[in-house]
């Protein structure tokens, strides 16, 4: 079975955008995994298409509508497939749930656009938010490329070398160490020394000190559960 990724979005011109290119782009081709566009306003109500409404309460903007949301939702199939709301107020996106989406048949994939969605339809459809970071996007689409490249990488056969996401940063916890290659003496910088004499033990120490030392001092917050699981 073919990992697909379903997205619903008011803007399906954006797709595949960046998922279509390179690595991702060739695995596509080779249909290693699938992407399913659709567009919400094939939903929308009236000559125009209306998919939105006024906030109730009142306030700027407009707020996707509950029906139309839904029935874009009800429209595809998605057994087996999480089915996700990209939005700021979401749970942080983790490589661990990145790597169970992989795992997985694929996902279906909600992009917002204007103040929200009509929680609703959240509710009644039971939406897992999720949240690429702590700022705020015009719209999902961008976010919801971010977790299918995310998930679509770790797919068998789509990455050249399938010992890389193993050692990449989140993997066990940890930043990924510093990487160098050719030449060996860039404006004065060299490359460290351990990494050319040919020591694997010790190419590995360095490499797992350096690993600790950018997570402590850029990521406390990982560093602090990194300690907590070695105990």
């Amino acid at each position: 079975m073919i990992w697909r990724a379903t997205v619903l979005t008011l803007f399906p011109e954006m797709f595949p955008g960046a998922l279509g290119v390179s690595l991702l782009g060739k695995a596509l081709e080779k249909q290693l995994w699938s992407l399913d566009v659709r567009d919400i306003r094939d939903h929308g109500l009236g000559k125009h298409r209306t998919v939105d409404d006024t906030p109730a309460g009142g306030g700027p903007g407009m707020v996707m509508r509950a029906d139309v949301a839904a029935a874009a939702i009800d429209a595809v199939e998605r057994v087996g497939h999480p089915l996700i709301y990209l939005t700021p107020r979401g749970a942080p996106l983790t490589q661990r749930r990145v790597r169970a989406l992989a795992e997985g048949a694929g996902v279906v994939l909600l992009c917002g656009r204007f103040e929200g969605l009509d929680e609703r339809v959240i509710e009644a459809r039971n939406l897992e938010e999720l949240s690429i970071g702590d700022f705020v996007l015009a719209g999902g689409e961008i976010a919801a490329q971010a977790v299918i490249e995310a998930a679509v990488r770790l797919l068998p056969g789509v990455l050249g070398d399938a010992a890389s996401p193993a050692e990449e940063s989140f993997s066990v916890g940890l930043l990924e160490y510093p990487q160098f290659t050719r030449p060996q003496s860039f404006e004065g910088r060299g490359i460290p020394h351990v990494l050319n004499n040919g020591n694997h033990k010790e190419i590995a120490k360095w490499r797992q000190a350096e690993a600790e030392r950018l997570t402590r001092l850029r990521r406390p917050d990982l560093w602090t559960l990194y300690e907590k699981g070695k105990h």
